[in-house]
């Protein structure tokens, strides 16, 4: 069902030499770039018309209007069941509380006496959100794309997600709900390329939707090629592959749960990633016996489940040890990467890689999937080397703002013509020597 990477014995190689050995998923975003190319463009030239028509061909719904009614908005909230509108509230007031924690204040710092540099931080104008709505629905991807962009202050905050034939045309009711008791009142019915691309350009009309400085929120391989498309144009979050977990445990962790926390990304996706490892070959044995019983009592096993478990981007990894461990999940650089094992903070605390690290046995990824506080819109696909989860910080931008006196200028006016003539910028040095009657020393 799962395979296994033996890496014990042999000294491990470095960088990507280490990465080379460990399973990933083919995630192609640059051919898919040339599919979603024209898509994009044709909604450039056409705007609604042309979503309407792709809400037909990708969706299978006739749509009128993309715009969702304040109606709509307000009918989901209310035939909302009352556990799920519970679990999201509480879902929401975690969001909050950590992403608040997040906000940065603006900062003066005295270089020299009469010359300061301050960095203030701005929110974007305007950011399009983006839910899926294949095979899940996620409101939950709603609350950890708001609150961030809320709690940054964006002032001007839409939602896209796809038009769902069973409910009319419109996005899945509980992703409108989740928009209600966010307080986003602008969704729009439309998926794929096509609504990032209706957030990059814009669409005229009683329909129109404004253009958007940048786009967040996770999606398929088109949205994540559409995001590649306008790089430059809008910023994006991140071109978000399928979900990862990599499993560090040694043989305290207890099979069940990690079992358990493998199968629980692998629901997500045929292509999602369930990475194991370990240095104790009988944990190995114990959490391959206990996938099957586990696997009879849910769903979505032949689909989903099956194909990511034994898929070339899942594994059980074993090794010599924890060291050898840490090495390796630094490497691998996980969306989610949980420490089981014995003393797993100070583990934790070593780990540079991974967009989140949830430590120990009660901690697991479903945990920050929800309502952990923490977000869920992480790097994927090794991204976590160098990249960070969606935060308060995404969406602000930080503006330095210089104040020099005279005298604090005249001070230091000659190491800049100095360095602009060793640049060959002679009109660099003219325009500071402009404000004095000044000329290099010792000429």
């Amino acid at each position: 069902m799962i395979s296994r990477i033996d890496l014990r014995g042999d000294a491990l190689p470095e960088g990507a030499a280490l990465r080379a050995l460990l399973p990933r998923a083919e995630f192609d975003v640059e051919a898919a770039l040339e599919k979603v190319r024209p898509i994009c463009e044709d909604v450039h030239h056409r705007g609604t018309e042309a979503l309407i028509e792709y809400a037909r061909k990708f969706d299978g719904v006739a749509l009128e209007r993309v715009r969702v009614p304040a109606a709509a908005l307000a009918e989901a909230l209310a035939g909302l069941d009352p556990e799920v509108r519970a679990a999201l509230e509480e879902s929401i007031r975690r969001a909050r509380i950590v992403h608040r924690a997040q906000r940065r204040s603006e900062h003066t710092t005295q270089v020299v006496p009469g010359g300061t540099v301050t960095e203030k931080w701005v929110p974007v104008d305007r950011v399009g959100l983006y839910a899926p709505g294949g095979r899940s629905v996620y409101p939950s991807s709603v609350i950890m794309n708001a609150v961030p962009a809320q709690e940054a202050g964006v002032e001007s905050v839409a939602l896209a997600s796809p038009p769902q034939k069973e409910y009319g045309g419109l996005p899945h009711p509980t992703i409108l709900a989740a928009c209600a008791l966010l307080g986003v009142d602008e969704v729009y019915a439309v998926g794929g390329a096509q609504a990032v691309a209706m957030f990059a350009y814009g669409t005229e009309g009683p329909d129109g939707c404004a253009p958007a400085n940048m786009v967040t929120g996770p999606g398929n391989i088109w949205v994540a090629a559409a995001k590649r498309y306008f790089t430059g144009r809008i910023g994006i979050d991140t071109e978000a592959g399928p979900t990862e977990i990599a499993v560090l445990a040694d043989e305290s962790a207890d099979p069940v749960h990690v079992a358990a926390d493998l199968i629980s990304q692998a629901e997500h996706d045929p292509l999602a990633a369930a990475v194991l490892v370990t240095d104790s070959v009988e944990l190995a044995d114990a959490v391959e016996r206990e996938l099957t019983p586990q696997l009879a009592a849910t769903k979505h096993v032949e689909d989903r489940i099956l194909p990511a478990l034994s898929g070339r981007q899942s594994a059980i990894v074993l090794v010599d040890g924890v060291e050898e461990g840490l090495r390796v999940v630094n490497a691998y650089g996980a969306e989610h990467l949980e420490i089981q094992t014995a003393d797993a903070a100070a583990v934790a605390a070593r780990v540079r890689n991974a967009g989140a690290v949830f430590v120990g046995p009660w901690s697991p990824v479903s945990l920050g999937d929800y309502c952990a506080g923490s977000n869920h819109v992480l790097p994927t696909g090794g991204c976590a080397c160098h990249s960070s989860g969606l935060s308060v910080q995404s969406f602000l931008r930080g503006i330095h703002i210089v104040d020099y006196t005279r005298d604090a200028l005249a001070e230091v006016t000659h190491h800049v013509v100095t360095l602009a003539e060793a640049e060959d910028l002679p009109a660099h040095g003219a325009a500071m020597k402009a404000r004095f009657s000044w000329k290099v020393p010792g000429q």
